[in-house]
C-alpha cells in the first residue's frame, strides 16, 4: 500500500530522459549557475519533484562532499529512480564537463607546440590570473585593516604565489599564525579599555 503511494507521488521518469536531461544541464551550466537551472528544469519545467523535496536535496548536496550540482543530480535521480536513477543523473551532469576537459587536453597536446596556441593559452592564464585578482581584492576590502591581516595576506602571496610553494602546505603554517594575531587584536581593545 505504502508503496503504491510512494509510486503515485513520483512521476514516471525513464532512465534515457533522465540521462538526456542531466546531459543537457551539465552542458548548459558548465562553469556556473547549476542549482539555478537545476531548479528551474526538475522543478519549474519537467515538475519531477517540488521546491520542497528540492531545497532539501540541495541542503544535502551542499553539507556531503563533491561538487554540489553533481550532488542535486544524485539526490533528485535518487528520488526518482532509485540507486540507477542517482548514477544515471550523476553521469549526465559529470559526462558534459569530462568530455570538454578531454578534448581540451587533446588539442593543447597536438597543437600546444603552436605559436598561436600558446598566445592565446597565455592569454587566458592573464584573464584566470586577473579574475583571481579581482577576487582577492574584493575579498580583502572586507577584512579588518591592520597590520597583522595585511602581513598575512601579503606573505601567503609572496610564499604561494612568487616562490612558488604549496598552497596547502602554505596555508597549513599560516593558520596557527593568524588565529594567534586574530586573538591578539581581540585581546588588544579590551586591555585599552
Amino acid at each position: 500500500m505504502a508503496s503504491e503511494a510512494s509510486a503515485a507521488t513520483a512521476p514516471a521518469v525513464g532512465l534515457p530522459r533522465l540521462l538526456a536531461t542531466f546531459v543537457r544541464l551539465g552542458i548548459v551550466t558548465f562553469g556556473g549557475g547549476l542549482q539555478s537551472w537545476i531548479h528551474r528544469e526538475v522543478v519549474d519545467r519537467l515538475g519531477w519533484v517540488d521546491d520542497a523535496t528540492f531545497l532539501s536535496g540541495l541542503t544535502v548536496a551542499r553539507v556531503v562532499p563533491g561538487p554540489n550540482g553533481v550532488n542535486v543530480a544524485l539526490c533528485i535521480g535518487l528520488k526518482l529512480r532509485g540507486a540507477v536513477g542517482a548514477a544515471v543523473a550523476v553521469l549526465g551532469m559529470i559526462i558534459p564537463a569530462f568530455s570538454v576537459i578531454l578534448c581540451l587536453g587533446y588539442l593543447y597536446r597536438s597543437f600546444g607546440h603552436v605559436p598561436e596556441v600558446r598566445f592565446v593559452l597565455t592569454g587566458l592564464a592573464a584573464a584566470g590570473v586577473g579574475a583571481t585578482l579581482t577576487m582577492g581584492i574584493k575579498v580583502g576590502r572586507c577584512l579588518p585593516r591592520d597590520l597583522g591581516s595585511s602581513v598575512t595576506a601579503v606573505g601567503v602571496f609572496a610564499l604561494v604565489g612568487l616562490l612558488r610553494l604549496p598552497m596547502i602546505a602554505v596555508v597549513l603554517a599560516v593558520i596557527p599564525v593568524s588565529v594567534g594575531l586574530a586573538l591578539l587584536a581581540e585581546r588588544k581593545p579590551r586591555d585599552e579599555s
